[in-house]
């Protein structure tokens, strides 16, 4: 009987998930993750400052029309503080929805030339948006500290500060989720692909990224943004930084549950689409 060194097997479920292979593959996750770093740069002349220029812009919109034209609090804290910690955080999720739900589409020609496990794809933007986001959170910081150390504004900084890791792994895991469902849909409804861009924005809105949570007068309105589990995400990360803001342990374990769920049931579906997608792209 002959050895191989591979043997590629048919998924006998959408459950047969082989997370043993995954790791067995980081070493193509790297050069993935590499390739779409090098791809962001490549050919331009500012470079990784692209990142911090795109908040910065948007912060200063957001002022201009939000904060100076709409007259919406920021719970006392400087508007620039307070925008650029929505956006930090909301761009880490929105930048891992929008690529990972591009997966089949974009890459329906490797996947039809040679095996790896498909999940290395997605896994790769979610990581890749990873130094973007710190790019953007280095900058967030520096702004951050300029304030804390001018004394100009009231910030209270707090314990919860500790909690920044388990947000950012709570977003990756939302935006990483999300994007495997909706890769999955589109490959039979292309349709969704337009919606995308659109979607996103809404959420954002129903999201307290521009706007603080104290605003909301309690009704439906407030029950609906509530029920958003990005919401507690965004107010601990606010709460955690600037003092202002709500948390809730509650709130955040609604999150962590909402999160599982959303991630356990993209994987399932994103792998039962894998077996015979390239019949459908």
């Amino acid at each position: 009987m002959e050895n191989y060194d591979l043997i590629i097997r048919p998924k006998r479920h959408a459950f047969d998930i082989n997370f043993r292979e995954l790791w067995q593959y980081r070493d193509l996750l790297y050069m993935f993750v590499k390739r779409d770093v090098i791809t962001v740069y490549k050919q331009t002349i500012l470079g990784p400052i692209w990142f911090v220029v795109q908040p910065i812009l948007t912060t200063a919109i957001y002022i201009l029309v939000f904060g100076n034209i709409a007259k919406i609090s920021t719970d006392g804290v400087p508007g620039t503080l307070f925008y650029l910690a929505g956006i930090v955080l909301w761009n880490y999720f929105a930048e891992s929805f929008n690529t990972t739900s591009k997966t089949f589409k974009d890459n329906a020609d490797i996947f039809g030339k040679v095996y790896f496990p498909r999940l290395i794809m997605p896994l790769a933007k979610v990581t890749a948006g990873l130094i973007k986001f710190g790019i953007q959170f280095a900058f967030f910081m520096a702004v951050y500290a300029y304030y804390l150390i001018s004394g100009e504004a009231t910030i209270q900084p707090n314990i919860y500060i500790l909690l920044l890791p388990l947000l950012i792994l709570l977003m990756a895991m939302f935006g990483l989720g999300a994007g495997l469902i909706f890769t999955s849909l589109t490959t039979k409804y292309r349709d969704l692909t337009f919606l995308l861009q659109f979607g996103v924005q809404l959420l954002m809105y129903a999201t307290p990224v521009i706007y603080p949570l104290s605003t909301i007068p309690d009704g439906k309105m407030k029950t609906l943004i509530m029920a958003n589990p990005i919401t507690p995400l965004m107010e601990s990360f606010k709460y955690a930084f600037l003092g202002a803001g709500q948390f809730s342990w509650t709130s955040l374990a609604y999150s962590v549950a909402f999160a599982v769920v959303l991630l356990t049931a993209g994987m399932v579906v994103f792998h039962k689409t894998e077996r015979n997608f390239i019949d459908t792209v």
